[in-house]
């Protein structure tokens, strides 16, 4: 029988590992925003404007991850291990084919890309000329997701921290030698990117393929399985496409206050990103542990399993965030020396610390439900919450020239109490549907 110890030591060991791969990604963003930060403000600014684009490329194909970690999961839970195999690679494959597709018309397109959020000329050449480069590492960033993604559905998140952090450990080193030491301004920073990525995704892909032969699963694409794994895709790249329009809609709002106030939402963005990284480590121990326990009809540990995450998220989310508000007089000065910069990031860090319970209750669910493959109703729910927040964002956008005269710090105040409240709306939803048990869907 399953209790509540044994739930929490099984929540753990996925959590922490996860916790640890998904802290290692926004920490070194954060070093690559403080290495480009010392460029300029055109720099910074260039880099915010091409991360909304770069990272809305390869985040509206999450789903490579999430989706492989569902059918991954609950093959695992009915005992079909080299179904789950064979699911893994699946994924990957389609990530590969996907990720070719992407990167060419990213590539080519940088600078109309970069120039849509009305930035100045300026800060579209330094967005263009990174965004550019770093496109080359699309195919390798997609397959990454998806391989850690099967990795996941096998329970093993250890594989993906030991990769994270590996992997951009040596983004960081490299954009060190690339930007400070050889002088490659911006496009260091592009290479160190591509190459670290590239080197992640064989590594990973090469743990599946020992699993694959260990299972005698074949290692060549199954049509009916990669096509699968693209059906299962196609809610959460729904839901994707909502929430990347969301964040892009935020950052276009930011560019119309000015170059100041795009650098310090760029860096604010990049905490953010800090903050939901860490929450999301209980959300993936929920992917995993959902999947495995409704795969195998365990309707009973996969709630109990969900409630033990919930406080946790809730707390774990009260804390971190109160720690990033006490911190904002201090952070900062690590990533610009630019005094008006640095006061606008400040005021906008005290909004992001506030709201951060609520994305930790919202992260959690968020990931018990996709656990759960319940894709559909997660589609339908982020394009009512982007239809809510449209109003919002419409307001200010509306309103640039009276919010800009507060000043850059009161501006990025109004901007983030406005995206408290996406969060606000999207966590209503979620908490109606966990509530339910339409969700708890069982069986391979």
């Amino acid at each position: 029988m399953t209790t509540p110890g044994s739930l929490s030591r099984e929540i753990l060991a996925l959590a922490v590992p996860a916790f640890l791969a998904l802290v290692a990604e926004p920490l070194f963003l954060l070093a690559d925003t403080a290495i480009v930060g010392h460029l300029g403000t055109a720099s910074l600014a260039g880099l915010g404007v091409a991360s909304a684009v770069l990272l809305t490329a390869a985040n509206l194909f999450v789903f490579l991850a999430y989706g492989t970690t569902s059918i991954v999961a609950r093959q695992v839970g009915a005992g079909a291990l080299k179904a789950a195999a064979t699911a893994s690679l699946d994924g990957s494959w389609l990530a590969l084919g996907v990720g070719v597709i992407v990167a060419v018309p990213v590539a080519a397109a940088a600078e109309p890309l970069c120039a849509a959020f009305g930035a100045s000329a300026a800060v579209v050449a330094q967005g263009s000329l990174y965004l550019r480069i770093s496109a080359l590492g699309l195919p390798a960033m997609l397959v990454a997701l998806a391989a850690t993604g099967g990795l996941r559905g096998f329970q093993d998140t250890r594989t993906p921290m030991i990769a994270s952090v590996a992997g951009f450990g040596a983004n960081l080193v490299l954009n060190l030698v690339f930007v400070l030491g050889l002088g490659w301004g911006i496009a260091g920073s592009a290479w160190g990117t591509v190459i670290a990525q590239t080197a992640m995704a064989v590594a990973l892909v090469a743990v599946l393929v020992r699993r694959a032969r260990r299972e005698h699963a074949s290692l060549r694409p199954q049509v009916f399985g990669v096509l699968r794994a693209a059906a299962t895709g196609v809610p959460l790249l729904v839901r994707t496409l909502a929430l990347r329009a969301i964040l892009l809609l935020t950052t276009w709002v930011a560019a119309g206050f000015g170059d100041v106030a795009l650098a310090a939402h760029q860096v604010a963005a990049t905490v953010w990103t800090f903050q939901a990284f860490a929450l999301d480590a209980l959300a993936i121990a929920g992917q995993a542990l959902t999947g495995k326990s409704l795969g195998a009809g365990d309707v009973v540990g996969a709630r109990a399993a969900t409630a033990i995450m919930l406080r946790w998220g809730g707390w774990g989310g009260l804390v971190l965030g109160l720690l990033i508000s006490a911190a904002s007089p201090l952070l900062p000065a690590l990533f610009t020396p630019d005094p008006d910069v640095r006061a606008a990031v400040g005021a906008a860090l005290v909004v992001v610390g506030l709201a951060g319970w609520l994305a930790g209750l919202v992260f959690v669910i968020d990931g018990v439900l996709i656990g759960a493959g319940d894709g559909r109703w997660l589609a339908g729910a982020m394009a009512g919450t982007l239809a809510l927040y449209l109003p919002l964002i419409a307001i200010l956008r509306a309103n640039t020239a009276m919010v800009a005269s507060w000043g850059a710090p009161a501006s990025m105040v109004a901007l983030w109490l406005a995206f408290s409240a996406f969060m606000l709306i999207r966590a209503g939803f979620l908490w109606h549907r966990v509530r339910s048990d339409r969700w708890m869907v069982v069986g391979a």
